[in-house]
């Protein structure tokens, strides 16, 4: 079996990955290794940010590994917040970041948005990447109470209901992260 550390303490995160990934491949968080680091995430896109988080696992644990980064961008404005979508507002309050993103957008018509996932898998001494998106549209106020960050405001293309209107499998089987841990688990198990 192979194993692989995914740079992440979220359960969550690390149950939907092995779904997806299958019994072949035995997932690892970050507390599985001993990894209490904060590890650096400076960079100004999603493949930087992955990337240098997977490039820190594998230099400092010598361990294969992956890592991914995500936000949401929003087209009216120059797709902010993008990398800086958990702390949009100086914090990390996604109370305080929803209400800069709609302050932001006011009454303008065009909405367009998109969640994105960059996923780094370091192996050896190659790195690939895999990228999932979402399109929707932002609504004018929250709804829903499910899910988390700016689910409240997105609503994805072809449905009718919020990503916190739906529920976990709903979301989860359409979501930027899921489709990139797809590409993932396509390439692990071809070639491995």
């Amino acid at each position: 079996m192979i194993q692989l550390v995914f740079a992440t303490n979220n359960a969550h995160k690390l149950e939907e990955v092995q779904a997806v990934v299958g019994d072949k491949f035995d997932i690892r968080t970050l507390a599985d290794i001993g990894c209490v680091d904060d590890i650096p995430e400076t960079g100004d896109t999603f493949e930087a940010n992955a990337s240098q988080k997977s490039t820190y696992l594998y230099t400092r644990y010598g361990c294969d590994c992956f890592a991914d980064d995500s936000g949401l961008e929003v087209a009216a404005l120059g797709n902010e917040p993008g990398v800086y979508s958990a702390r949009y507002s100086g914090t990390r309050d996604m109370e305080r970041n929803i209400d800069l993103l709609l302050q932001r957008l006011g009454d303008r018509p065009g909405r367009d948005a998109r969640f994105r996932t960059v996923i780094s898998l370091r192996i050896g001494n190659e790195e690939h990447f895999f990228e999932g998106t979402v399109a929707g549209k932002i609504g004018y106020g929250r709804q829903g109470s499910g899910g988390f960050g700016y689910d409240p405001l997105f609503t994805p293309t072809g449905h009718q209901k919020t990503f916190a209107e739906m529920t976990s499998a709903e979301k989860n089987a359409i979501s930027h992260r899921a489709i990139a841990v797809a590409k993932l688990a396509d390439f692990l198990k071809a070639n491995y």
